[in-house]
């Protein structure tokens, strides 16, 4: 039997990127109510495909795992969340590569970026939960 001395435990965290100009955009378009209903709405939306990404993939339901991030980008796209379209993208040509482990592996890093990038545009809207 081998024993392990150490265990090394990787730190997964990552940076989002949010694109202020696009919320400014929204801003200057809408008004500030205008555009906060858009940004809270597409939060709300986000959060929920995510979640919906993730039991997708544990049904190995690909064909929808892959239209809900497909649906993601155009969402991220919209309110500036820029990481999370990337990561959104990256998952997408997983699936396509018909490749188990990236699927996998990717999934849980747009979960990650999700959730931080939603907590960031809260936190610079001023807007609370």
């Amino acid at each position: 039997m081998t024993v392990v001395a150490q265990v090394l435990t990787l730190d997964q965290d990552e940076t989002v990127r949010l694109n202020p100009d696009k919320l400014g955009e929204l801003y200057r378009q809408l008004g500030d109510a205008g555009a906060e209903d858009v940004v809270c709405r597409a939060i709300e939306e986000l959060a929920v495909r995510l979640s919906h990404c993730e039991r997708a993939w544990r049904a190995d339901n690909y064909s929808e795992l892959s239209k809900c991030a497909r649906s993601l980008i155009a969402i991220a796209d919209q309110i500036g969340m820029t990481a999370l379209a990337r990561v959104a993208d990256d998952v997408g040509q997983a699936l396509r590569s018909d490749d188990r482990s990236a699927v996998a592996a990717t999934l849980y890093r747009l979960i990650r970026i999700g959730e931080k990038s939603l907590t960031a545009v809260w936190d610079q809207r001023d807007l609370s939960l």
